[in-house]
């Protein structure tokens, strides 16, 4: 293959990518809103590891807690 044909080749796989990435890119410009925190003392049933982390986090956060204090909150908080 002489390189004038490689070069049509990857134009044409590039338009052919750049094409099927069209749906995926075009939105309707309205940005999703925030998902909501959840309510003191409510803990999802499906929670991923992830999300309890965080959530752990926060509340270990609004309680100021540090040290060996945050650590056995932490664990018992992750442990439910």
């Amino acid at each position: 293959m002489t390189v004038r044909t490689q070069l049509r080749y990857a134009l044409a796989f590039a338009a052919i990518s750049a094409l099927s990435a069209l749906p995926a890119i075009a939105v309707d410009g309205t940005p999703k809103p925030p998902t909501a925190a959840p309510k003191a003392g409510v803990e999802p049933v499906n929670e991923s590891q992830q999300e309890r982390m965080r959530r752990c986090n926060a509340t270990a956060k609004e309680k100021s807690l540090k040290g060996d204090e945050r650590r056995t909150f932490m664990s018992s908080c992750l442990k439910r």
